[in-house]
């Protein structure tokens, strides 16, 4: 709803308030007029102006005096607001009129249209700040919503574990059971069935974990150090070397700069970035890895590159999605949601992820954050 902004015009001259008001009939405003100072402060109790009008020259409180009780009070403090004279034109009372706080001195007679276009220049701002209030309560209104909405996500993230987790552990454990009393009597189909009816309650165990850790994600805030991005690799290269213990794999870790990020979050981006490539090159005879940084103006680029699969760059848009897979499963194991991981921590730190890759020529994903 649109409304008026409201203009206070002081003078003690019935006339002067007459030809005001002519002069501004034709903007989308309300006047409210008043005679003298104390009518005028009685006045900005009850109303809120977006701009004054006052006469310098009236009897028992001038113009200079309502000034200044104007600016003491908390309510009209910063109320802009113009004097209008035909009596105290000389520099030293325009020079004083600004001192009082004005924001503009006119001196009678004056051009009606230069009054317009101040006037309009102040009903302007003022309908700029009530947009701008309006639109900081919508945000406050939408932050709300969105606070319920996490919670309610919460706890719905917990009812999804409870509930969908409490078959699977039950189908697992009579699976369990299945096995260790009556793995005798199953001949070696059987055997097999069972094996992959508890492989696969890990795996959709496995899953719904994964998807309420994604979910999680957007929720939690980030707290971000300056982070030494040389020793994080480090770690986490010499945990999957000690785990492969594959000969074949040649590491090329070029120095890093620093970062300034959260370490458990950013150690996730590695760790998916870092994983894929070792699972994409593994079936190379040599099999390569090289991760390094790039400085790019205000952002420094962080890359990890293989040598392994690649992908078709035709569907590189599809990488970052939850479940999205340019391989086969039976080519490589995942499900999916490693990628968009990545992507929602990057986005999270006011970064951008990307990935350029050729068919059975690697792959290299990028990641640039602010330096």
């Amino acid at each position: 709803m649109n409304v008026k902004s409201k203009i206070l015009i002081v003078d003690d001259k019935p006339e002067n308030l007459v030809a005001l008001r002519t002069v501004l009939k034709d903007l989308d405003v309300e006047l409210v007029e008043a005679t003298s100072g104390n009518d005028a402060l009685k006045a900005t109790l009850r109303h809120e102006f977006a701009l004054a009008l006052l006469d310098i020259q009236m009897p028992e409180m001038d113009g200079y005096e309502l000034a200044s009780i104007l600016r003491e009070e908390e309510k009209t403090a910063h109320l802009p607001f113009i004097f209008i004279s035909a009596v105290y034109t000389d520099n030293l009372n325009i020079f004083k009129g600004y001192e009082k706080g004005a924001f503009s001195f006119i001196t009678k007679p004056f051009q009606p249209e230069i009054l317009i276009n101040k006037v309009k220049f102040f009903i302007d701002k003022h309908q700029q700040g009530i947009a701008l209030i309006e639109l900081n309560k919508d945000l406050e209104n939408k932050n709300k919503e969105l606070e319920f909405i996490n919670k309610e996500l919460e706890s719905f993230s917990y009812s999804v574990s409870h509930d969908l987790k409490a078959p699977l552990r039950a189908i697992n454990g009579y699976s369990g059971i299945l096995k260790e009393d009556y793995n005798a009597e199953l001949d070696d189909n059987g055997k097999l069935m069972l094996s992959k009816i508890i492989e696969n309650t890990l795996k959709m165990s496995g899953l719904i974990d994964c998807i309420l850790n994604f979910s999680r994600l957007g929720r939690k805030g980030v707290t971000k150090v300056c982070i030494n991005m040389n020793a994080l690799v480090a770690k986490i290269s010499e945990g999957f070397k000690t785990e492969l213990l594959n000969e074949k794999l040649t590491w090329n870790i070029r120095e890093l700069l620093p970062a300034n990020g959260n370490i458990e979050l950013l150690t996730q981006v590695y760790l998916n970035l870092i994983s894929n490539a070792i699972k994409y090159s593994a079936k190379k005879n040599k099999p390569e890895i090289e991760i390094g940084c790039q400085p790019e103006g205000e952002r420094v680029t962080y890359y990890i590159k293989d040598n392994g699969a690649g992908f078709d760059m035709r569907y590189k848009d599809k990488l970052f999605g939850v479940f999205q897979r340019l391989h086969e499963y039976d080519e490589f194991e995942g499900i999916g949601i490693g990628l968009a991981t990545v992507q929602r921590i990057v986005a999270q730190h006011d970064g951008l992820v990307w990935a350029e890759g050729e068919i059975d020529k690697g792959a290299t994903f990028y990641f640039s954050l602010p330096s």
